[in-house]
């Protein structure tokens, strides 16, 4: 059971962290936690509220790290947004007519 876990935290955390895939398993995960077809029925309590609180955990867990790499890989290669527009000192000359 336990090498059974932790092959699907590992194939959840590779595939949440691909591009391309990653809205499919955040869309995935988000519908499992609404829907009443669980591993553990939400009806039983406690126990069926069990494996939704790892499921959002997990989802919390990796959006955190995806968000965390990908803020540091930007601060790395010096990417950052465009500085602001500075202030024009302008002279003005009065022409008289």
């Amino acid at each position: 059971m336990e090498n059974l876990v932790q092959s699907f935290y590992n194939w959840y955390k590779q595939t949440i962290r691909h591009p391309k895939y990653r809205w499919v398993i955040i869309g995935g995960t988000l519908i499992y936690l609404l829907s009443p077809i669980d591993i553990a029925p939400d009806f039983i309590p406690i126990i069926g509220w069990i494996d939704d609180a790892a499921v959002a955990t997990l989802l919390a867990a990796e959006l955190s790290q995806v968000f965390l790499s990908a803020t540091t890989k930007r601060k790395k290669s010096g990417k950052t947004r465009p500085a602001p527009a500075q202030d024009v000192d302008f002279r003005t000359i009065d022409i008289e007519s």
